[in-house]
């Protein structure tokens, strides 16, 4: 007998390679993929911005990045000792506005050129609910604790997130023809409106992503990980202590999904010995002049060589290097 409802992806026209640059942008569900992605060496770059919630930030934050946007200090404001960006998270906020706009136009750049070249973008949105400034209207990525009376919060239409994605994939199309999207709507369930205004919130999202397969069949696609946590993983042990976000045994369990839906054979057969070589950089010696130390790195690195020739590009060769260090410059 089958005690439980397994939620299957639907197949797209497209995969993830080794091979394949990689662009993540959205919730934290997005941080929480791109994280696995790097920790088995695809060729990723996670929330440019940092994290965003709604549609149209992250929207926005794609426009940004294909104008080569470079903030100046009027793009910044300063509350409680920090300078702040509405577009940023707070990971990017600092004491000082040239340390805030370093740190956010050495990303700009980088990422910039990541979009460029990125052959897949996964997009994770978590609300369909904004806060817009009262002064401008200007929807904002982040309030940064700023007090309520200063925005507006209204909830997205479908119809205004299909026409604001609709501009902006045509847009994406045009720069780069070999660009895939992957959408899917974050396992985070939002709680501030209750059970029903989160379900409203999350229906307005799913809705607004099928017209969006309907508009694009061959570009873009969509991977169920919110309807895997609530149908799939419905048991409160899945979820953190909040029990609003998902653990990580339920993350796992949902990059497995995604890694067997999407990614081809040859990086699916890598995985596994991946993961072996990311746990071993991570490992810390307590002596690391230790023979036995030494001869696990020796065979590291042996594997990683042989990967890194299955892999091609030179993929693994800041492994290596960071292998030769560890055993010929005194880790």
């Amino acid at each position: 007998m089958d005690f439980r409802t397994q939620v299957k992806p639907e197949k797209v026209s497209f995969t993830f390679s080794h091979h394949t640059p990689i662009l993540l942008m959205g919730s934290c569900f997005a941080e929480n993929i791109g994280e696995r992605l790097d920790n088995h060496f695809f060729p990723v770059d996670v929330n440019p911005f940092g994290t965003l919630y709604n549609p149209a930030s992250v929207a926005e934050g794609m426009r940004l990045l294909m104008k080569g946007k470079q903030f100046q200090s009027a793009d910044l404001f300063f509350h409680e000792g920090v300078f702040h960006s509405f577009t940023h998270h707070s990971r990017f906020s600092a004491s000082t506005a040239e340390v805030c706009l370093r740190k956010i136009n050495e990303r700009m750049q980088s990422s910039g050129i990541a979009l460029r070249k990125a052959e897949r973008l996964v997009v994770t949105f978590g609300t369909a609910w904004v806060y817009k400034l009262k002064s401008d209207g200007q929807v904002v990525g982040n309030c940064h604790k700023l007090p309520d009376k200063m925005f507006e919060r209204v909830r997205l239409s479908v119809d205004e997130i299909v026409a604001d994605w609709h501009s902006l994939i045509d847009t994406l199309r045009t720069e780069n023809l070999s660009l895939k999207l992957l959408f899917t709507v974050s396992p985070v369930r939002h709680w501030k409106d209750g059970a029903n205004g989160n379900q409203l919130s999350k229906a307005t999202l799913l809705l607004a992503i099928d017209e969006l397969r309907n508009r694009y069949p061959d570009q873009v696609g969509y991977f169920p990980a919110y309807e895997i946590m609530m149908d799939d993983l419905r048991d409160y042990r899945f979820y953190t202590d909040d029990m609003l976000h998902p653990s990580s045994l339920a993350v796992d369990y949902i990059w497995e999904s995604f890694a067997a839906s999407y990614l081809t054979d040859q990086s699916k057969n890598l995985l596994k010995d991946l993961a072996e070589i990311r746990r071993a950089l991570n490992h810390k010696p307590f002596n690391p002049e230790n023979d036995a130390y030494r001869t696990f790195l020796k065979q590291t690195m042996e594997k990683a060589e042989r990967l890194n020739k299955i892999m091609g590009e030179d993929r693994l060769s800041p492994v290596l290097k960071m292998i030769d260090d560890r055993l010929y410059h005194n880790y």
